[in-house]
């Protein structure tokens, strides 16, 4: 793409200006939606009993009665009544989408926001924005720090957010409110209430100033080499499909030229590029998914690897990759970062722990709810690859009562093992609530196959503790089961966490839903100033002393 076509995609279109009138849908339409939601929580959402426990909610009553009234709404409390309502289970993964002819597109503001730790506590900081903002105000820049929002105090803006969000934590439910505030994927998320917001904000030089700024449609599509639900590996996907445009967004934002590179073909036909100097990003035709660099941490070369995201369709090609980028960084030392990383490919999260440790690897295991619906899914002829493994213990539990199905590994043993370590020296993971679904069950492979030290920004990974279907994807296959369901009216739609995940290993039986997946109290980290400001400085420095422990004689991950 030409910089100046790269400019227009950023531009987006302004959000006052909307769109095509979204569709309304008559009464027996919404009785339809109401219908096939509640069979959807009720008998397959995998995560239903721990979530009534967890929040003292019935999402499946809920809809009941909603299914009573539902004639007597508008259109638009209909949609916000159905949305309130799968809210309430505070999971990224199980969402439902109303009508709306915004798809695929990302709203968004110019900046990015990103929290902190001061002396007194949680302290933000604008760390990204758009070129184009500097002709509206060029004192709105990096390193302002973000005073109110629309007249509300910011961190109090924040706190409000975070009580919409998806999250089992505060802190996991205040980063996604962040995040929220100037992105907000719009098939997964309402739209803002607002055409503009008014930033109050210090400036570098000390003093107060307000920008206003409008919210834009932006479509950050995805990358060549992503995997889609539509693909044949979408069964077996474990992401926050919303988290995974709005990184995409940010990317097309705040660094154009990479994002239309990855818009060019497929990476796995890309010519591979030598080795950059120290301090310089090795070149990847993976780019989107990898970045590796040479660090500087107390006087030594280690290697840094960043993973933003698994959402890829072809799972050798990429360990390949990733097992040639291990070779060029140093082999004393390496920081495997996994920071706001929204998940993907189930595959491809755990066939690339191996490459950092000696093995044996276990896989994360996954179940069905335990149903008449998820039974009549298994016993199904057409869905005995995806659902045979399960079916003996759903049989059974009509008799022994219990609420899951034994879980079993996504990702065959002999998958996770077949290609052996690649990177030869110790090695550290970081992670932060953004750090999702695969994220996640790296995180848990991590730590539960004893590969080393797992840093924590904040308390934990997200969360998100399940595999994720779309539905067309649960729609096919309950197809000729008696269960069927019809297309849903008006462009109406669902995701919904269809096999919930527990960890294996040393965290043996521990679920990873609203969890997430924690170091230990001395690897638990908070950001700085300096880190977000420049390149995660004190974080890599943190991260130093952890290898230099792990060197030292007799020392053990």
């Amino acid at each position: 793409m030409r910089p100046r076509e790269i400019a227009a995609a950023q531009r987006g279109v302004p959000f006052s200006a909307g769109g095509p009138p979204v569709p309304a849908l008559d009464g027996a339409q919404r009785q339809q939606v109401v219908d096939v939601l509640t069979d959807v929580l009720g008998g397959v959402y995998a995560h239903l009993p721990a979530k009534r426990a967890a929040y003292a909610t019935d999402p499946v009553q809920a809809l009941v009665l909603l299914r009573r009234k539902a004639g007597t709404l508008s259109d638009a409390d209909f949609h916000l009544a159905l949305t309130g309502i799968v809210g309430t289970l505070r999971d990224a993964h199980t969402r439902y989408t109303g009508p709306a002819p915004t798809h695929g597109q990302v709203a968004a503001l110019p900046f990015l926001v990103e929290q902190y730790r001061d002396a007194s506590g949680p302290a933000y900081l604008v760390t990204k924005v758009a070129d184009d903002v500097a002709a509206l105000d060029p004192d709105f820049v990096a390193g302002v720090r973000p005073v109110w929002w629309n007249g509300v105090p910011f961190d109090r803006a924040v706190e409000i957010y975070a009580d919409r969000e998806t999250g089992g934590r505060p802190d996991a439910r205040r980063a996604r409110a962040l995040q929220s505030l100037t992105f907000r994927a719009l098939d997964h998320a309402p739209p803002p209430d607002e055409h503009w917001v008014r930033i109050g904000y210090r400036t570098r030089r000390g003093s107060l100033r307000e920008v206003k700024l409008d919210w834009r449609l932006v479509a950050p599509e995805v990358a060549a080499g992503a995997v889609t639900p539509a693909a044949s590996e979408g069964l077996r996907l474990a992401v926050d499909p919303g988290a995974e445009a709005v990184r995409r967004a940010k990317k097309l934002l705040f660094a154009g030229a990479l994002w239309a590179a990855d818009r060019a073909d497929d990476p796995a036909r890309r010519a591979i590029a030598p080795a950059s100097a120290v301090g310089d990003p090795i070149e990847t035709p993976y780019q989107d998914f990898l970045s590796a660099q040479v660090v500087r941490i107390r006087r030594r070369t280690v290697g840094y690897l960043r993973i933003w995201s698994f959402n890829l369709r072809a799972i050798d090609p990429f360990l390949d990759e990733v097992g040639r980028l291990l070779d060029l960084l140093p082999h004393d030392g390496l920081v495997v970062d996994l920071r706001g990383n929204p998940g993907g490919a189930v595959w491809a999260a755990e066939r690339l722990l191996q490459s950092f440790g000696d093995g044996p690897i276990v896989p994360t295991r996954f179940a069905f709810l335990a149903s008449p619906l998820t039974r009549a899914m298994a016993r199904s002829d057409a869905n005995q690859a995806e659902c045979a493994e399960w079916l003996p213990s759903l049989e059974d539990a009509i008799a022994t009562g219990e609420l899951w199905a034994q879980p079993r590994p996504l990702t065959p043993v002999g998958w996770c093992n077949d290609r052996g370590r690649r990177y030869p020296g110790p090695a550290v993971a970081v992670v932060d609530p953004n750090t999702y679904s695969s994220g996640d069950l790296f995180a848990a492979g991590w730590v539960d196959n004893g590969i080393g030290p797992l840093v924590t920004v904040g308390q934990a990974t997200g969360g998100g503790g399940a595999n994720v279907w779309t539905a067309a994807q649960l729609r096919g296959a309950l197809d000729g089961t008696g269960h069927d369901q019809g297309a849903l009216p008006g462009g109406t739609s669902y995701t919904v966490a269809i096999r919930r995940a527990v960890r294996s290993g040393l965290g043996d039986g521990i679920p990873i839903e609203d969890l997430g997946v924690a170091g230990t109290p001395a690897t638990t980290y908070a950001m700085t100033a300096r880190d977000l400001l420049h390149n995660n400085h004190d974080l890599l420095a943190f991260c130093g002393g952890l290898l230099a422990d792990l060197r030292s004689p007799g020392s053990t991950p």
